[in-house]
């Protein structure tokens, strides 16, 4: 099950940029394109890996542009040859060549379609895949700097816009880049003064497409910056309908799509009238051309510098001439939402991951799981420090308990150690080795987490379970699933261990989410776990399976536990108090307890419902 797990622990805040939930998205400030001859030449890249595909296609393009310029040439035969003779039968058998060249035209030009067709989806699947395995890389910092919905619009809005412009621009614009040239060499062999006449329009038209393709492009742009958000906005409701509904946000939401809605619609407009303007007035400025050509050709006729046939081929050729210029014209108006999505993918191409495996890094085997963390200062913004010189020392198979009001670390701590992100001073080693100078891969390998909002796939219960190791078999599945105290309710389920979770597993209760959450974590048998807070949410008779299960699971391995029921760590070798950022008071619970510090007034409120207080007596 080739999917990636999703954290769900402590993020920071995030800073500038949309996000945060319903109502929080901020409005995007206009930007403008930043690097177009980059952009293409990186497109390039990607198309001229179809080498062979896209050399059939340019012959291909090349015969029927050949083809086509046969048209006019013939019709002027047929005229100064057949018609002004009266040769019929003659001009019956060029009126047949004629027909045969449109036939075959027409074929290669479908053949065309066809090719650029699978050339256009392979590679846009090679763009897709490595912007896909490019998030893969990032850390977990990109992400909470922006809406999972934003880049879901770049991994599937960017990218489909450049297979649009692939499928159906690259062979059209070929071909008219290749007629054109082939236009222009017919008039200038066939009239040299009437195809200087016929360019005179040229300079124009290469000045208004480009003075307009400017607005065009920074308004595709826009419009796909703005779809970015509309889909976060989208993505973060349908998430949170549960809080939406529980607050009565209905309206607010609402307003705030609308707000987003609307800057799309005012962004789209924009790219689309200057998208459209180019169209008129290249059929102006062409057919005023084309009307200079008629006159001058006539005038020529008339005075008998230029047979019938010649002129009315010239003029066939004039207007194929425009033809090119207009469609060129369009499809640069088509590129430039080709180009916006292109950039946006290509930013994310060029992020560079915060976290990277060091050139020298070690592999980590045959694994311990002694952890100690030595004068840990992080924060998640270098402004605000989260972790001031926190140490602690983590021996084999020890439990180790996190406790501590709202926000004080704990969290933190594990990410740290998971090093979902880097600390900025100390060190935190594993059997002696700093997790820095570790490949990340082994690492998290000896690593097993259980979550407090455990994150399931929309796929089985079988298959949500083999996530901790992928090649494990279907008995290793429900072996871990026993241990896990899971196995029965699975049965109960209509198609046991074949049953389909829906999305977040919503389907099942929270308790059983947690019980096969454990029973990922078995299976992938780990030297290091995690446990934050794995029965906050469920009710006593489910705690009761879940710690079962967990001190199963703890069995010889080095353990963290972070919680807020502190009876559930009483038996932990032991128990680190945090409060801002700071390791406060260590020790076994008992030994906690005796000081009466903060540990006790914790422990104190959670069956005297007080914080404070010395009394004389504390709960067995």
């Amino acid at each position: 099950m080739a999917k990636r797990e999703v954290s769900t622990t402590q993020t920071p805040p995030r800073p500038g940029g949309p996000g945060g939930g319903p109502g929080g998205h901020m409005m995007r400030p206009k930007e403008r394109a930043k690097n177009i001859r980059g952009t293409l030449r990186r497109l390039w890249d990607y198309l001229k890996r179809q080498g062979w595909g896209l050399g059939v296609i340019v012959i291909l393009v090349s015969i029927s542009a050949g083809l086509g310029l046969l048209g006019p040439y013939l019709m002027g035969k047929a005229i100064d040859e057949f018609i002004l003779t009266k040769d019929i039968p003659g001009l019956g058998r060029l009126l047949l060549l004629m027909l045969g060249i449109y036939v075959v035209g027409a074929s290669i030009t479908w053949v065309e379609a066809y090719l650029m067709s699978a050339v256009a989806q392979r590679t846009v699947r090679d763009l897709r895949n490595d912007l896909f395995a490019k998030l893969q890389t990032l850390s977990l910092r990109f992400f909470d700097q922006r809406t999972h919905g934003e880049l879901m619009s770049r991994l599937a809005n960017d990218v489909e816009n450049v297979s649009n412009v692939l499928n159906g621009s690259v062979t059209q614009l070929i071909s008219s880049v290749l007629s054109l040239v082939g236009v222009a060499v017919m008039m200038f062999v066939i009239n040299w003064r009437l195809a200087l006449v016929s360019i005179i329009t040229l300079p124009l038209m290469m000045f208004l497409s480009n003075r307009i393709a400017k607005y065009t492009r920074q308004g595709f742009r826009e419009q796909q910056e703005y779809l970015g958000d509309l889909n976060g906005i989208i993505e973060e409701t349908i998430t949170g309908q549960h809080v939406v509904k529980a607050y009565v946000r209905e309206q607010a939401v609402i307003e705030e799509f609308g707000k987003v809605n609307v800057e799309l619609r005012k962004a789209a407009s924009r790219a689309q009238i200057f998208a459209g303007t180019l169209g008129p007035i290249g059929n102006f400025v062409n057919n005023t051309g084309f009307a200079i050509v008629a006159g001058a050709g006539g005038w020529m006729a008339v005075q008998e510098m230029a047979t019938v046939g010649t002129i009315a081929a010239f003029i066939n050729y004039a207007r194929q001439f425009s033809m090119p210029l207009n469609q060129i014209a369009n499809l640069y108006n088509t590129i430039q939402s080709a180009i916006a999505g292109a950039e946006r993918v290509f930013a994310i191409l060029d992020e560079t991951p915060e976290l990277i495996d060091a050139p020298d890094a070690i592999p980590l085997t045959n694994i311990r799981g002694d952890v100690v963390f030595t004068d840990v200062d992080f924060g998640y913004n270098p402004d605000t420090p989260v972790l001031k010189r926190v140490s602690l020392h983590a021996r084999r198979g020890q439990t180790i308990a996190l406790v501590g009001p709202t926000g004080a670390g704990k969290t933190t701590i594990v990410n740290l150690l998971t090093r979902f992100y880097d600390i900025d001073s100390g060190s935190i080693t594993v059997d002696g080795a700093d997790i820095r100078q570790l490949k990340m891969g082994d690492l998290r390998r000896e690593l097993g987490i259980v979550l407090q909002d455990t994150y399931l796939f929309a796929d089985t219960v079988m298959e949500n379970i083999r996530y901790g190791r992928l090649d494990a078999t279907d008995d290793e599945v429900i072996a871990a699933a026993r241990l896990a105290n899971a196995d029965q309710f699975i049965h109960r389920l209509p198609e046991g261990y074949q049953t389909p979770l829906s999305e977040r597993a919503g389907n099942i209760s929270q308790g059983q989410r947690q019980l096969l959450a454990i029973a990922r974590a078995i299976l992938a048998d780990p030297s290091i776990l995690i446990l934050d807070e794995a029965t906050s949410s469920v009710d006593t008779r489910t705690e009761k399976n879940i710690q079962e299960a967990m001190l199963r699971l703890m069995e010889g391995r080095t353990s963290f536990v972070i919680a807020h029921r502190l009876s559930t760590i009483r038996d932990a070798d032991a128990i680190l108090v945090i409060n801002d950022g700071e390791i406060i008071e260590r020790g076994r619970h008992d030994a906690l307890l005796a000081q009466r510090g903060f540990y006790y007034n914790l422990y104190m409120s959670q069956f005297k419902g007080q914080y404070e207080g010395t009394p004389e007596s504390t709960p067995a």
